[in-house]
């Protein structure tokens, strides 16, 4: 569905009442009956959902924004994902002043942060829409309108994919906020702000509501590119089961093993041959890449997604006409934190260690010039064939949300944690091959006495860094606040430990003087 997602964007206008309301209501004259006459605009609809991860409005690369409280491409739900995920962590900091922004690394951030606040409105808009399909889509609405049987049957689908996407925003929501406003298409239609559900409330809710819709997504491998089949679905549990210990106090190991499992055992992925083209133009076509959100440079255009991310990291004496674009932007960089998971060996060199040191300094003295920390040159807006993308904005790339490596150590770490229906060397087998496609052979093979948590931690470093994963990974170690400390973590050159309350961001200001039944993070 690359091109569907891409170019098929609901008509119909619709705007999220702050998040005090959280639901979506039409603003202009064309009501729900007369769109849906149409019934291709059902399928519209649930593209518009999809775009909400890619696109900030009705129109690209600006205007007619969704979210109308924020500098549009700052609005993005990638980028603020990225940046929340990323920028507080070991494996990147971003040379820009704007309000709010140096907080994320240097750990300071409070609920006024701005950018903190963009990812709680898209959060909350994705759910909205979610909600709004499925209002829309129940049996009583297509009966009255006499849809027809090939479209209900179509309908059952999306239903499915709606119900996914919610519980995507959802599980990010869980991870990055903890206790959060909950509330479904069954809940009051703006009437009363919507409640607080706790961590566990929301897990419990993700955990049932996966397990219900299984069965109505495509299956693995059958649906169109760009949207969500089972497998997605199953990397999605892998996600929460692997760190339902920080979520409820209780594991999920086993469960985790047994989600990873199932995608494995689809025999339908395999990992890129080349570690770099995973990054890159034609991405779409890697059968390794599970659940991928899609852009465009002529059809999804925005200054989040990748368009930041493939711009920001370039700067310097690089050339932007060897990353497929016009110039940098002057950035985003790597910490020596980061680059110091890749060993230093003569003869043994791991092709993921992917950094542009012409001119760049290792160590960072500050973090406003560019010259201070290598430079990240993961995503490209060039092909596997070197052929530059359709536009030198908006890049061609897709952002790879789910993958077989992680799979692959995700498996490895539960089965190290204890989760049973696994085993060690089949774990080991898993990290191997990882290392590799990394290592050109198995000069970078591992024994199982190597095979530790710690050793996992690092290769997820090594294998997925700027990938939207640090963040989450260092919280299930215990080593993002009060322990681990990395260049400028709490605004210090050498870094220092900061508050453990900082694993949660906080709910934004606005939203707790707009709904009485919200309660702040602890610390905030």
């Amino acid at each position: 569905m690359k091109t569907a997602i891409k170019s098929s964007v609901i008509c119909l206008l619709l705007v999220v009442g702050a998040c005090t309301g959280l639901d979506i209501q039409p603003t202009d004259r064309v009501t729900p009956e007369v769109l849906f006459k149409d019934e291709s605009a059902y399928r519209a609809f649930i593209a518009r959902v999809y775009a909400g991860l890619a696109v900030t409005g009705q129109s690209g690369p600006a205007g007619s924004a969704d979210i109308s409280s924020l500098d549009e491409g700052f609005s993005n739900y990638l980028r603020q994902y990225w940046q929340l995920q990323e920028l507080t962590t070991d494996e990147a900091v971003i040379g820009w002043g704007d309000e709010g922004l140096p907080a994320l690394h240097e750990h300071t951030w409070t609920p006024a942060n701005q950018f903190v606040r963009a990812m709680y409105y898209r959060i909350f808009f994705q759910v909205s829409m979610a909600n709004e399909f499925l209002r829309e889509t129940s049996n009583e609405k297509l009966d009255a309108r006499g849809v027809s049987l090939a479209t209900r049957n179509e309908i059952k689908t999306y239903r499915a994919e709606a119900r996914f996407l919610r519980a995507l925003s959802y599980w990010h929501g869980l991870d990055l906020i903890g206790n959060i406003p909950f509330y479904t298409e069954t809940s009051g239609f703006g009437s009363e702000p919507p409640p607080q559900g706790d961590r566990r409330k929301v897990f419990d809710f993700l955990d049932t509501e996966l397990k219900e819709i299984e069965g109505d997504m495509v299956a693995p491998g059958q649906n169109d590119y760009g949207r969500a089949d089972r497998a997605a679905l199953w990397m999605l549990q892998a996600k929460l089961y692997l760190n339902a210990q920080v979520y409820t106090g209780n594991d999920h190991y086993s469960d985790c093993v047994a989600a990873c499992k199932k995608v494995i055992d689809t025999g339908l992925y395999s990992l890129e041959d080349n570690w770099r083209d995973l990054f890159k133009t034609d991405n779409n076509n890697s059968k390794e890449i599970i659940f991928a959100i899609p852009f465009d440079g002529l059809s999804t255009q925005t200054w989040g997604g990748m368009t930041y991310l493939v711009h920001a990291p370039v700067g310097g004496t690089m050339k932007g006409s060897d990353y497929g674009i016009n110039g940098g932007w002057f950035g985003l960089r790597a910490t020596s934190a980061l680059v110091n998971l890749f060993p230093e060996a003569t003869g043994i060199v791991d092709e993921r260690a992917h950094f542009y040191t012409d001119g760049q300094n290792k160590e960072i003295s500050s973090i406003s010039n560019f010259a201070d920390g290598y430079a990240v040159q993961k995503f490209t807006n060039m092909s596997s064939t070197g052929d530059p993308g359709s536009d030198l904005d908006h890049p061609d790339t897709d952002y790879p949300m789910f993958r077989l490596a992680d799979t692959y150590l995700m498996y490895a770490e539960a089965v190290l944690r204890g989760g049973s229906g696994g085993d060690a060397g089949t774990a080991l087998n898993y990290v191997n091959a990882i290392r590799e496609r990394a290592y050109n052979g198995p000069s970078g093979d591992i024994t199982a006495n190597d095979l530790t948590l710690g050793f996992i931690l690092d290769e997820r470093g090594r294998e997925l860094y700027w990938e939207g994963q640090r963040r989450t990974d260092l919280i299930r170690y215990n080593l993002f606040t009060e322990n681990g400390i990395w260049p400028w973590k709490g605004g210090v050159q050498a870094g220092k430990t900061t508050e453990s309350y900082r694993n949660l961001f906080p709910i934004p200001t606005s939203e707790i003087l707009a709904n009485k039944n919200l309660s702040q993070n602890t610390g905030y």
